[in-house]
């Protein structure tokens, strides 16, 4: 056979394949989507999966809140001073560290009383409103790096002077963590039950084209508190209440939705 013949044919067979590979390529692409292609699906199954992840608590958090009266600003800033630097100073020498004491709120007010002078037939004056005095009141929010300490704080300062204890919650520090944990195992939930739904349609899953995740979880508020309905006595805050901790639960719930062919 001439050399010519021989090149001709074999330039053809070449072409011949960089053609069949062109077609072959561009098949697979237009088969293999990914999320994000701006390709829309229009066969799709939609499918749950849930997680959750149990935890003890590392971390207990609370406020204290003081409040006191005067009869000027200054006077009523000296009273909440005084008590607020006893509570701070008690936290400090059972070893909060300062870094976990903060200002959550400062406010000032003035008080008023109201007169009402005697009303007739045919009139009722207005009330009179006067200044009687100033309350101030400052909250604190404490972190707690050992839960088990909570109730001996909450006692602590209750017998510092605080004319509140409240918020008390207890959580876990690497939260973002146990929420990872959960989202893993509702998407392999998800698509297990993708996989399963697949094979009883009789199609095959393609890719991811919807996600949405639900997330719930945390720390459960103590109601705890010193005034109103639940006052407590000077001997009653001697005493440290019991308050377990438990476990904090993580869950996430998860929707899928899946390409199918």
């Amino acid at each position: 056979m001439p050399p010519d013949i021989v090149v001709k044919a074999g330039a053809a067979a070449l072409g011949f394949l960089a053609l069949f590979l062109l077609v072959q390529t561009v098949k697979a692409l237009k088969e293999y989507r990914y999320v994000g292609s701006g390709v829309t699906a229009t066969n799709t199954i939609t499918v749950s999966g849930q997680g959750e992840v149990f935890a003890v608590p590392d971390r207990a958090t609370f406020s204290v809140t003081v409040r006191e009266e005067g009869d000027d600003v200054a006077a009523a800033q000296d009273k909440a001073t005084t008590k607020i630097n006893a509570v701070i100073a008690y936290l400090k020498g059972a070893g909060v560290e300062e870094k976990d004491i903060k200002t959550a709120a400062y406010y000032v007010n003035p008080k008023y009383e109201y007169t009402q002078a005697a009303c007739t037939n045919f009139s009722c004056p207005p009330s009179n409103q006067v200044l009687v005095g100033f309350e101030v009141s400052q909250t604190l929010e404490v972190k707690v790096q050992d839960p088990k300490k909570a109730g001996e704080l909450l006692s602590g300062v209750g017998g510092k002077g605080a004319s509140e204890v409240s918020g008390l919650s207890f959580t876990v520090e690497d939260e973002d963590a146990l929420r990872s944990e959960a989202r893993e195992m509702a998407i392999a939930e998800a698509k297990e039950k993708a996989d399963a739904l697949a094979k009883q349609l009789g199609v095959s899953v393609v890719r991811v084209v919807g996600f949405y995740e639900d997330y719930y979880g945390g720390p459960v508020p103590y109601a705890y508190g010193k005034g109103g309905d639940v006052a407590m006595s000077a001997e009653a805050v001697r005493v440290a209440p019991e308050l377990p901790a438990g476990e904090n639960k993580i869950t996430s719930n998860v929707n899928v939705t899946y390409e199918i062919r």
